[in-house]
């Protein structure tokens, strides 16, 4: 799944970035903001499932809530730190016409630290005592409570709530303002997005129980049904004449439409579990389980090379079938530098990180 949103977030970028004027009027590019829509929640969504998957191994191992709790956290703080120097990275080698302001830009790598930091808040404050089990469940619980209630609260912070006594650099973590006057979508506030890593720590909690290793192919494929059920539900609540908010704004602050996002990603979990149990998964080297397993690094090199001072292609200036090529070019290279960093013969100085 990881491997999928690098995909995904690859032919996103290459488009947006290397086709001419004219190319941009083809349906081709709204496919590929369309499809680019996906690599963000994914990759929150996988978030919150590792988190539940790192949760239980330590909590195996012995170690007590507090000791989880901390470990979790400055794992997420870690990420965060990545998150700011990815930033000063790109200011950087920007130089002279970036904006001082884009230092203070909330992006994906700085939401999946906070969301993890979050989510160990979370499940200390909720583990208790008693068995695994019930830890699971208790945690799985305030998962799910947690992603509601940020999903309910976002459509009034974005909008008559907004928390303008804040500095614009605070207030864009709760509605990505930024330097601009009205929240921006195209950044990745707590609201809504640390929704999408909830959902998964609460999914993440439902895989791992033992019912659901006992009947592990049903659970998936109803995981898929879950996910249709939900799509079909929201569409109906969107179809509706009843607003429970004051602005309704479909594509970026609703719940039916982050509903909508999520059935998705739960479908694509049952494809995923198809496609490794009985699909090309199983056809010895995968590309996409190969890109997965370094998403950070690649995220990481590729950004320069597409939009960056690097770019293989000269930007808004390519034909669809030179920017198609460039796409081709970069998702060879990332897979081949992904292979090299696995196969140990690449080393990078934050091996915890990348893993």
């Amino acid at each position: 799944m990881r491997g999928l949103a690098c995909v995904l977030m690859f032919q996103t970028h290459c488009y947006d970035s290397w086709l001419s004027p004219e190319a941009r009027k083809s349906s081709l590019l709204t496919w590929s903001q369309l499809g680019g829509t996906f690599p963000a929640p994914l990759f929150l969504f996988l978030a919150g499932i590792s988190f539940a998957l790192v949760t239980d191994r330590a909590r195996k191992r012995g170690s007590n809530a507090r000791q989880v709790a901390r470990q979790t956290i400055l794992r997420g703080a870690e990420v965060f730190g990545l998150g700011l120097l990815f930033r000063m990275q790109e200011f950087v080698l920007g130089w002279p016409w970036s904006p001082w302001t884009d230092l203070l830009r909330v992006d994906v790598l700085n939401m999946i630290g906070i969301s993890m930091m979050l989510m160990g808040t979370a499940c200390f404050f909720t583990a208790g005592g008693g068995s695994l089990t019930q830890a699971r469940v208790r945690n799985g619980v305030a998962a799910v409570l947690t992603a509601l209630g940020v999903t309910a609260l976002t459509p009034m912070l974005w909008t008559v709530w907004r928390p303008r006594f804040l500095p614009w650099p605070l207030e864009s973590y709760v509605n990505g303002v930024h330097i601009f006057k009205e929240p921006q979508p195209w950044l990745f506030p707590i609201f809504p997005w640390t929704a999408f890593a909830f959902a998964g720590l609460a999914a993440g909690f439902i895989l791992l129980s033992e019912w659901a290793r006992e009947r592990e192919t049903q659970v998936f494929l109803g995981t898929g049904l879950a996910g249709i059920v939900m799509i079909l539900i929201a569409r109906s609540l969107d179809a509706s004449s009843y607003s429970l908010y004051p602005v309704y704004d479909f594509w970026h602050t609703s719940p039916n439409f982050f509903l909508i996002r999520l059935g998705i990603l739960l479908l694509i979990v049952a494809a995923s579990y198809s496609w490794c149990r009985w699909g090309a998964g199983q056809m010895g080297f995968s590309p996409l389980i190969q890109l997965g397993q370094t998403s950070l690094l690649v995220y990481w090199v590729h950004i320069e090379f597409v939009y960056g001072r690097f770019s293989i292609l000269p930007k808004r200036a390519s034909s669809w079938q030179m920017a198609t090529l460039g796409l081709l070019v970069i998702f060879a290279a990332m897979t081949g530098l992904s292979y090299l960093r696995t196969s140990g013969r690449l080393r990078w100085p934050w091996p915890r990180a990348v893993a």
